[in-house]
């Protein structure tokens, strides 16, 4: 049974951390009761704004003690409730604990504080002549929040996810101890990696409050080409054809003609080309010209031998600016097309993105609802989207259960899993009971209870 906070224990916080800095009832945001999509709310019962690693452990000490459930939030963009407090209690927040800490040259590193919004991390290593290679849509998540999501993104088919660019971090566990895991070094063979374990974590088992993070060296020329299909069935069958063909691509993304008339209304601007019911958009990166331009002749030759009708180079700044502001804000278009709807963040196999992309029209039929889709073709991970439109709230449910349901019956025979990178949450809990079975659910939970030997921190989250 956990405590919840009384006006002694919100005194005492106030003690370890400013005053300014501990918020209560009303002097909390609405805003903080849930995330980007909203399906699950609960406010906390504190608020408290952290600015430091000391301020995050003395909180946790006190809360260990108390036995006062904790959750970490950064943004709120999380798409499964992670961030949700949904036991009340005390929310620390990490957003101000937001410092690029160093730049380490000869170990190509950098050092963040958890709270540094992803697009500053990535304008900063550019400014340096670096690149962090993780590129979620969502450019103003937290670093912390990639990290216990491992977010993956656009480039993941050339540079992997998150989990492959963090070196290090400083972790504060649920009784208070700050442990730092990990470091500059490249090798690591030192027992069990309790870095990993964090990683993906969704804030179960410690808050994260530094990371030193990998980088590469900033390639010199990025080109894409926007190619056209006729159907979404052959935009989506071509893309093992361009995996087999080695091509070095850095991403390979799919979307339809309707998620571009949404955005287009969304953001104002007009997309280079609408004509055309699907795409992919395939990107490449390098240093050598001539190199990237014979990349883009062979797959430009290749979809057209599948069936694309053209392929547009995506060369000058404007069309750049067109195409990728298009492609970050497909989710908030998407979003603001309807009057609510849910995700299914479902990973399968490369070579059976075709099969699933073609079978999420079929659930749209079935369930009489609205589903539009996009994602990154090139692993094999689909962003489903199931919109309400405006039905009542008992039919939405049953639906969007059906919907749900299907989806990951098919995303199982096609060997996947419930997610690629948006996590678990309390949103898709269910699913990843059934997708990993009592065994590995058991281990899970005996990780948990080691760290977390009273469930305290972020309690109700992914099992």
């Amino acid at each position: 049974m956990y405590k919840q906070p009384d006006a002694q224990d919100i005194a005492f916080l106030k003690t370890v951390v400013d005053p300014a800095r501990v918020l209560t009832g009303t002097e909390i945001a609405e805003d903080y009761s849930h995330d980007e999509l909203g399906g699950v709310q609960q406010s906390p019962d504190v608020l408290i704004k952290a600015l430091s690693t000391e301020e995050v452990a003395a909180v946790m000490r006190y809360a260990s003690q108390q036995n006062i459930p904790v959750v970490c939030r950064g943004s709120g963009t999380g798409l499964v409730g992670a961030a949700v407090a949904l036991k009340g209690g005390i929310m620390i927040e990490t957003l101000g604990m937001n410092k690029i800490l160093e730049l380490d040259r000869d170990n190509l590193t950098v050092t963040v504080q958890p709270g540094v919004l992803l697009m500053d991390l990535a304008a900063f290593a550019e400014e340096n002549e670096f690149l962090y290679p993780p590129d979620p849509g969502e450019k103003s998540a937290t670093i912390g929040g990639n990290i216990s999501t491992n977010a993956g993104g656009m480039r993941a088919v050339k540079y992997g996810v998150t989990r492959d660019y963090v070196r290090g971090l400083t972790v504060v566990l649920p009784d208070g101890s700050v442990e730092r895991l990990g470091g500059k070094i490249v090798k690591n063979s030192t027992g069990y990696s309790l870095l990993n374990l964090i990683i993906g974590s969704e804030g179960t088992l410690g808050i994260i409050t530094e990371a030193i993070l990998k980088l590469v060296p900033l390639p010199k020329i990025t080109e894409s080409l926007l190619v056209p299909f006729e159907t979404g069935e052959k935009a989506i069958e071509t893309v093992p054809h361009i995996i087999r063909s080695k091509a070095s691509l850095t991403a390979i993304e799919f979307f339809e003609k309707q998620t571009i008339l949404f955005a287009e209304e969304y953001l104002g601007k007009k997309f280079p080309d609408t004509h055309y019911p699907a795409y992919l958009l395939l990107t490449v990166d390098g240093s050598d010209r001539a190199v990237i331009d014979k990349e883009l002749e062979t797959v430009a030759r290749l979809c057209m031998e599948q069936g694309a009708p053209d392929a547009f180079i995506v060369d000058t700044d404007e069309r750049k600016e067109s195409v990728w502001k298009a492609r970050g804000a497909f989710l908030e278009a998407i979003k603001a097309s309807t009057t609510e709807m849910d995700e299914c963040d479902v990973v399968v196999p490369r070579d059976k993105i075709a099969e699933f992309v073609e079978y999420t029209p079929e659930v749209a039929r079935i369930v009489n609802l609205r589903i539009p889709s996009f994602g990154h073709a090139g692993d094999g991970n689909l962003h489903v989207y199931i919109c309400r439109d405006g039905l009542d709230e008992k039919t939405w449910k049953e639906r969007l259960e059906q919907a749900f349901a299907l989806m990951y019956k098919r995303a199982d025979e096609l060997s996947g899993l419930v997610s690629g990178e948006h996590g678990i949450g309390y949103a898709k809990k269910d699913y990843m009971k059934a997708a990993c079975g009592e065994k590995q659910i058991a281990l899970m939970k005996g990780i948990k209870a080691v760290f977390d030997p009273n469930n305290i921190l972020n309690p109700g989250k992914l099992f």
